[in-house]
C-alpha cells in the first residue's frame, strides 16, 4: 500500500494509524499547491479530488476521505483495539466520534486557512470551534481517550485536527481535559514515529 499525504495535514491520521498497528506501507509526498507527488507524478490522476490522503491499495485501488482510510486500515489488523469488532456499539461509538471530527472539527478548521481572513470571520471561525472544543472537553472528562480507556482511529484523527489549533494560534487553556487528552496523545511513542517521520517533532 501506498499512503499520498502532505505534513501536518489529516493525512497525518493514516500515518499514525499504520504506526500503531505495525502496517508497512510506502509513503509518496504532495505538493498540493503544484498537484505533484515527491515521485514525479501527478497528484490529481491519484485522486481527482486533489486533496490528501490517498490510499492506493495493492488491487491499484484507492481510497480517499480520512475515515475510510482509518477504518481500512484497522481492519487490517483486526487483533488490535484500534477499531472495535464489526456490528458491535463500541465499532459504532468510535464511528460517531470520526463523523464528529470530520463535520465539526475539521470543516470547522477549513475557513481559517483562507487567507487573508477578515478579524471578524476569524473571529467567528474560532468561537464555532471553541464551542466544539467545549464539548469535546466535557465528554473527555474522566476518560483517557475518546471512546474511552483505548487509544482508537477516532483518536488518530481528532489529535491531528487539534494539533492546527498551534498553528492558527488558538488558546486551548480554557479547554484542560483537551490539553490533557493532546498531551497524553502526543506521548504515545507510535504517534512520536508518525510526527518524526514529518517533521513534526518539535510541534508535539
Amino acid at each position: 500500500m501506498k499512503l499520498y499525504y502532505t505534513p501536518g495535514a489529516c493525512s497525518l491520521a493514516p500515518r499514525i494509524i499504520a504506526c500503531e498497528a505495525g502496517l508497512q506501507i510506502e509513503y509518496d509526498k504532495v505538493d498540493l499547491k503544484t498537484q505533484t507527488t515527491a515521485s514525479g507524478r501527478d497528484y490529481i490522476r491519484i485522486n481527482p479530488k486533489g486533496y490528501v490522503p490517498a490510499l492506493a491499495l495493492h488491487s491499484g485501488d484507492v481510497l480517499a476521505e480520512v475515515p475510510v482510510i482509518l477504518e481500512y486500515l484497522a481492519d487490517q489488523v483486526p487483533g488490535t483495539r484500534l477499531l472495535p469488532k464489526l456490528g458491535s456499539l463500541e465499532r459504532y461509538r468510535v464511528k460517531e466520534w470520526l463523523d464528529f471530527t470530520g463535520a465539526e472539527l475539521h470543516k470547522g478548521f477549513d475557513p481559517l486557512w483562507t487567507a487573508p481572513m477578515p478579524p471578524k470571520a476569524r473571529q467567528l471561525a474560532v468561537g464555532h470551534l471553541q464551542r466544539r472544543f467545549a464539548y469535546l472537553d466535557q465528554c473527555l472528562q474522566g476518560r483517557s481517550y475518546l471512546a474511552g480507556q483505548h487509544f482508537t482511529v477516532a483518536d488518530a484523527y481528532c489529535f491531528t485536527v487539534l494539533s492546527w489549533s498551534r498553528f492558527h494560534r488558538i488558546d486551548l487553556s480554557d479547554h484542560p481535559a483537551v490539553t490533557a487528552y493532546m498531551t497524553r496523545v502526543s506521548a504515545r511513542p507510535m504517534v512520536k514515529r508518525a510526527l518524526q517521520a514529518e517533521g513534526l517533532m518539535a510541534q508535539a
